[in-house]
């Protein structure tokens, strides 16, 4: 007892030892009777315990008298309920029965188990994305008038765009901007971006359209005030585009201008450049902010904006100088001093704005003036030899010039007449008068720059009449007559002595010496000294014909016929010849002079109100 009690106190462990133990030596006969895990067994191991020696040795019989009392209550029991038995035996074999059915259901519910799990498990996670979705349908409810303003923005951005309200659509693009840099990731917002952008295109396609058209300043300030709004272009890239765009609408309307007469053809021009042109500079000038100088300093790789439209312009007026060339040598008629005019207007009109190129319609209009100056002088000569192969020395009536003098009325004073000597002679007088409808001609326009050029083709017309006067004295010569002969002298006469200084004077009227001393910085007496500028060598002309001609012959000298030629009579200007085509209509040429009929010239007059020479 004194034991089992310590072996009690010392905790759990020791009793299960000992009872162990104890049971192992009860059972030692049978140790395979050894019960396990009886409720009641360590209850009765207690009260054996307890016992004393007598009740001990009893212990035995009790227990095998309890065990037949048992026995025989349970044979009475079995006999007395038999049927009891009976039923419980085959319920509990129906029971083993249902329970191995159910043990095979179970079986298969247990392999099903698994994916009736997974599709749980899905089913769960639809469910809850359909939750999600119909809390956000139920958001996007709410929210329906916010939503529908978002989806509408393109619709909008449309209307605003075709209807020119482009103030209300950079607010637009403006707002979506922001929405795609909020929902960057979010497909509607990319689609609604994307339909704002084609609508933004549009937008821009229209805008620089109507810079296209003949659109004005203020609303040329708007269109451009939008362009910098939607931030497409740098400053540089817009300038680029409204120069382009405004070139565009210049070109189409040069472009329109009829093309068949020239001088139409070029005065319109003039007109559509001086007031389209200088709209476009003044329109950019207004707009743009040109501070920075046109010549950048060295190593420095800005673009220079200024420079741009520096660029511009220049090609504006060279364009316009090329199509003014073009028309010049299609030919203009006897109107180049109006279309001077118009040009030289043009450009002082653009010298407001720092662009004026008059000086570069200069060396346009000299060499337009020289190449008709020369064409008329070639054709004087080809008519003059056509003459001369077909001319006859024969007798005229006795001084024919000093009679039609005397019959026409007295000049007016200060007027320079032609030698009426030369009607004696029609090659002569025909000869001098094509010369002077060369002359009338290049009076409306004459370029003081010329006087060499001009001087240097009349002096080769003259040796080029000069040769054609000898090829006919070396065809006739050995058939003329004494009267042939002297009739012949007086022709060459008339050619050195009234035709040749006559022409020199016509020279002095159309480029006047005092007018080309002022422009060359010199003294008139030293320019009227040399005379080489705007006079004919007749020394040179004299010499080819000094062949033909009797020695006695002289020929004054410039001054000395400048002289002579003051003491002449003053005539009418018109140089006829009597049953020629002046009896048929009007006189075939009408000399220098007369171009300016309301103020008759002098000799010391300004003939012309020229292009200045420019060096």
């Amino acid at each position: 007892m004194a034991a089992s009690e310590a072996a009690a106190a010392t905790g759990g462990g020791g009793a299960d030892v000992e009872e162990a133990s104890l049971l192992a030596w009860l059972f030692r006969a049978s140790p395979s009777a050894v019960p396990a895990g009886d409720a009641e067994l360590p209850a009765y191991l207690a009260a054996l315990s307890g016992l004393g020696l007598e009740a001990l040795r009893r212990e035995p019989g009790r227990l095998e008298e309890e065990r037949a009392q048992l026995g025989a209550q349970t044979r009475a029991l079995a006999f007395a309920h038999y049927k009891t038995f009976i039923r419980s035996a085959e319920c509990t074999a129906e029971t083993r029965r249902g329970f191995g059915g159910i043990e095979q259901g179970l079986g298969r519910l247990l392999d099903r188990l698994p994916s009736f799990a997974e599709a749980c498990r899905g089913f769960m996670r639809d469910a809850e994305r359909i939750a999600q979705s119909r809390r956000m349908n139920n958001v996007t409810l709410n929210r329906h008038t916010e939503v529908l303003e978002v989806l509408e923005i393109p619709q909008l951005m449309d209307t605003c765009v075709r209807n020119s309200y482009y103030e209300e659509a950079l607010e637009l693009v403006s707002y979506v901007r922001r929405l795609e840099k909020k929902h960057t990731g979010i497909p509607v917002i990319q689609g609604i971006v994307a339909e704002v952008r084609q609508s933004t295109q549009l937008m821009l396609n229209q805008l620089i359209q109507q810079l296209r058209t003949n659109i004005q300043l203020p609303a040329c300030l708007r269109v451009i005030g939008y362009l910098r709004c939607m931030d497409v272009f740098t400053e540089a890239e817009l300038r680029i585009t409204f120069l382009q765009a405004r070139d565009f609408w210049l070109h189409s309307i040069l472009a329109a201008v009829p093309d068949d007469d020239p001088y139409t053809h070029i005065t319109k021009t003039i007109e559509a450049c001086r007031v389209h042109l200088f709209d476009i500079v003044t329109q950019y000038r207004a707009i743009f902010a040109d501070e920075e100088p046109l010549v950048l300093p060295l190593g420095k790789d800005t673009l220079n904006e200024s420079a741009l439209f520096h660029g511009w312009v220049l090609q504006k007026v060279s364009q316009f100088l090329l199509v003014l060339e073009r028309d010049l040598q299609r030919g203009v008629g006897n109107r180049l001093d109006s279309l001077l005019g118009q040009c030289m207007y043009f450009g002082l009109s653009f010298s407001r704005v720092g662009a004026d190129f008059r000086g570069q319609l200069v060396p346009i209009f000299q060499h337009v003036v020289l190449l008709a100056f020369k064409k008329a002088m070639q054709e004087a000569v080809e008519q003059f030899q056509e003459e001369m192969n077909s001319y006859t020395l024969i007798s005229a009536p006795a001084l024919l010039g000093s009679a039609v003098s005397v019959a026409m009325p007295s000049a007016q004073p200060g007027t320079l007449q032609p030698p009426l000597v030369l009607l004696d002679f029609p090659p002569l007088a025909h000869f001098l008068n094509n010369i002077l409808v060369a002359f009338n001609d290049l009076r409306l326009c004459c370029p003081v720059a010329l006087a060499p050029d001009v001087a240097a083709l009349l002096e080769d017309t003259l040796s080029q009449s000069v040769k054609i006067i000898l090829a006919f004295h070396r065809a006739e010569a050995a058939a003329f007559s004494s009267q042939e002969q002297e009739l012949f002298v007086r022709f060459c006469t008339a050619f050195l002595e009234d035709l040749v200084p006559y022409l020199n004077r016509c020279l002095q009227l159309l480029f006047a010496p005092a007018q080309i001393a002022q422009i060359l910085g010199v003294p008139a007496a030293q320019v009227r000294k040399h005379g080489g500028l705007s006079c004919v060598d007749e020394v040179v002309i004299q010499e080819l014909l000094g062949s033909v001609l009797p020695e006695k012959e002289t020929v004054l000298s410039p001054a000395e016929e400048k002289g002579t030629a003051r003491e002449r009579p003053q005539l009418p200007l018109d140089l006829g010849l009597p049953g020629s085509e002046q009896e048929a209509g009007p006189s075939p040429a009408v000399s220098a002079p007369q171009a300016a009929e309301k103020s008759p010239l002098s000799e010391d007059a300004q003939p012309f109100s020229g292009v200045p020479a420019t060096g």
